[in-house]
This record gives structure tokens, C-alpha cells and sequence, in this order.
């Protein structure tokens, strides 16, 4: 038995080793090349792309990444095709990326949505529209409740914003644990992260095919360092509670609003989540994309687009009418 207990012993202090060397060296390989910003004390990582000076009245479009991710996928997705005709905003949500939390904050959608309301008042957002992904689906709902005099637009791709039956994996369970949780994220996600993180690319995609260079133009490594891993488990673990509360709020969501899914989602359920928001919102499109799978914004990125330009249309008359309606409102008081 002391053989078993020694040799397991080692095994982990090996892997922690491991974990340690690998974790610097993805640091010091992988650098930010954004801006930062502390909000509320925690440090948030970001690329703001303007327009113009005659454009910049325009919506700032704001991106929120999903789940084990970072702002770098969105990025990928729409940099090409959008920039130039809004202002962008891609945001490493806390905890991952290059972007920190609070040890014992910064974990539900409502907690993060404060911090990134926090980040569009010092950049002086008053009129974004926010596209939230899968898990950054819920961040945006929250995003909308928290700071409705600053998000103009909603867009869900894939998201997660309602609550489903089950749970979730097993090891973000275990990696959320108080002490065991640690000790795992330590010694054993990021040595089984490397080597499964191709296939869990390839599944979560399925049936589409992600991009050439998907892993390394996205700087997937980033998630399998320690603190990241447990960060992005602890939203992972919390988030069912969290949206089971918050989305009896959404019917206050009255901001013009995109939904989109894949009719082969295999990862959240378009009947729960797409049609839970559609239900609840009072001004909502839903795109619905044939055979894709909950990558849309990747695999589907140019009917997307088009359904973002409509969605910022209808922003645009919105902003318009309620100026209007302020400005009538004063001339009646001072009638």
C-alpha cells in the first residue's frame, strides 16, 4: 500500500512540476497585444477597433466570448469582415485570457457584466450592441439588466441563458472544488488538456470543421494554466443558478435583440435556450442556420454579419425615435 501511496505521490509532484514549467512557458510565450484597464480593481484585457470620425456616433459593437475560450475566437471571426463599418470591442472576460479576477468574485454572469459595465463607462460606450457567444450568451443578458442605459442591442450566438436538466462535466466539478479542486488544476488539466484539446476543438465544432490554426490563432493554451482552468470551472459549475434567477429578468430586456442557432447544436439545447429567450424577449429575431453546429459565428460568419447589420439598423431607428421622444418630452416641460 506505502508503494501505491509513494508512486502516486510522485506521479503528482512530477505533474506539478509539469503543469508549473508548462504554465511559464505559455506565459512567456503568449503575450497580450490589446489594452488594459482596471475596473473595480480587476485588471481587463480588450481590443477597441474605431471607425472613422465621421462614423463614430455609430454602435460599439461589443464581443463576448463563450466558455474555456477567450476574446481572441470572436476576434478571428469578425475582425475581417467588420472593421471599418463599427466600432469593435473584444473583451477577455475575467478570469481568462489575458484578463484577472478576484479570487473570490468575478465568477457569474451578473458579477462579470458589472466589471465590463464598468469598462464601457471609461471608455465612454453609451450605445453598444452586445454579441455574446454560448456562455458569454448569459453575460450579455446580464450585461443588457446591469447597464440598459448603455446596451442599446442584444445578440445571443449559441447561447446559454437559460436553466437545463443535468449537470455539467465532471471535472469542472472537480476543478471548482474548494482544496481538491486546486490540487487538480495543478498536477492534472494541464497535461490532459494538451493532449485533448484538438478532439475537444473538433467536437465542439462537429459537424462543422473549426479553422486551419483554430488552436494557435486563438491562443487556446491560455485556458489549460492553473488559475484560468479553476476560473473558467467555477463560472461553468455556478452558471445554472445564476441564469435560473436571472432570466426571470428578461422579459425587461427590451433592447432589439438577434438570437441565432444551429439546428445541430450538440452543446447547449436551441430548444431550451433560443427559444426560452424568444419567448421572454419583447423584440426579438431569431436566425435559425441549417446543419450548424455551435461554432455559427466561425462556420456561418457572413449570414451572421447580415443579421448584425440588420440588428444594428433597428438599434440605430430605436436610439433615433427615443432622442426624439427625450426631446419632445423637454419641450413640454418647458412648455
Amino acid at each position: 500500500m506505502s508503494y501505491v501511496l509513494m508512486t502516486l505521490v510522485a506521479l503528482l509532484c512530477a505533474c506539478a512540476f509539469y503543469t508549473l514549467w508548462r504554465a511559464s512557458q505559455i506565459t512567456r510565450k503568449l503575450k497580450p497585444d490589446g489594452r488594459f484597464m482596471v475596473i473595480d480593481g480587476v485588471r481587463l484585457h480588450y481590443h477597441f477597433y474605431p471607425v472613422a470620425l465621421d462614423n463614430q456616433d455609430a454602435p460599439v459593437l461589443t464581443f463576448l466570448h463563450g466558455a474555456s475560450g477567450n476574446a481572441y475566437d470572436t476576434r478571428l471571426a469578425f475582425l475581417g469582415t467588420l472593421r471599418g463599418k463599427y466600432p469593435l470591442l473584444f473583451i477577455d472576460r475575467p478570469g481568462l485570457g489575458f484578463s484577472e479576477r478576484q479570487r473570490k468574485g468575478h465568477v457569474t454572469p451578473r458579477e462579470q457584466a458589472r466589471v465590463i459595465a464598468g469598462l464601457l463607462k471609461k471608455l465612454e460606450v453609451t450605445n453598444a450592441v452586445v454579441v455574446g457567444h454560448s456562455l458569454g450568451g448569459s453575460v450579455a443578458a446580464a450585461l443588457g439588466l446591469v447597464a440598459p442605459d448603455r446596451v442599446k442591442g442584444l445578440a445571443f450566438l449559441a447561447p446559454v441563458s437559460h436553466p437545463w436538466p443535468g449537470g455539467v462535466n465532471w471535472y469542472y466539478s472537480l476543478a471548482s472544488m474548494p482544496l481538491i479542486g486546486r490540487l487538480f488544476c495543478w498536477t492534472l488539466t494541464l497535461p490532459i488538456a494538451e493532449r485533448l484539446a484538438s478532439c475537444a476543438i473538433t467536437s465542439v465544432f462537429s459537424p462543422d470543421q473549426p479553422p486551419e490554426n483554430y488552436l494557435s490563432d486563438t491562443r487556446v493554451p491560455l485556458l489549460f494554466r492553473p488559475e484560468a482552468f479553476r476560473a473558467n470551472a467555477l463560472t461553468i459549475t455556478r452558471l445554472k443558478q445564476a441564469v435560473t434567477e436571472q432570466s426571470k429578468d428578461y422579459a425587461t430586456l427590451v433592447q432589439p435583440t438577434l438570437i441565432v442557432t444551429g439546428t445541430q447544436d450538440s452543446v447547449v439545447w436551441p430548444s431550451i435556450h433560443c427559444e426560452g429567450l424568444l419567448t421572454s424577449l419583447p423584440d426579438a429575431e431569431l436566425m435559425v442556420l441549417d446543419r450548424a453546429g455551435h461554432m455559427p459565428h466561425h462556420t456561418h460568419t457572413q449570414k451572421i454579419v447580415q443579421g448584425l447589420e440588420r440588428l444594428m439598423c433597428r438599434v440605430e431607428t430605436q436610439v433615433e425615435y427615443d432622442q426624439r421622444s427625450v426631446g419632445r418630452q423637454r419641450a413640454m416641460e418647458h412648455a
